[in-house]
């Protein structure tokens, strides 16, 4: 029966680098592990620009979304506040009836048709 040492992953989590190297040293298996755990680490610092450039990319974008955002809801809003006669006939409470709107209406408010 094969006894493997599975003491790596212990010791790089809990313990000091200087006890690591010197069990790296002494045990066979986790030598092995731990050329494992450095070409994984290489490969990972090659691809880290990448994706970090990747990322920048991307908050870009989303900054520019947002300014854009902004922008577009600050002019609709101007636009909108500009229209002196809309806001200058309605007060909080108040609808428009069809006399506010410029059709003709009887004496009671209502639409008329056909006379004049």
């Amino acid at each position: 029966m094969d006894n493997k040492c599975s003491k790596y992953e212990g010791l790089f989590v809990f313990s000091d680098e200087e006890t690591l190297r010197q069990h790296v040293a002494e045990c066979e298996d986790c030598r092995a592990e731990d050329e494992k755990m450095n070409k994984v680490s290489s490969l990972i610092s090659e691809v880290k620009f990448y994706y970090r450039q990747k990322a920048k990319r991307i908050m870009k974008i989303k900054a520019a979304c947002a300014i854009f955002l902004l922008v577009g809801f600050s002019l609709t809003c101007g636009v909108l506040t500009m229209d002196t006669d809309l806001t200058d006939a309605l007060m909080y409470g108040d609808t428009l009836s069809a006399e506010d709107l410029g059709f003709p209406v009887d004496s009671y408010g209502l639409l008329m048709i056909g006379e004049e």
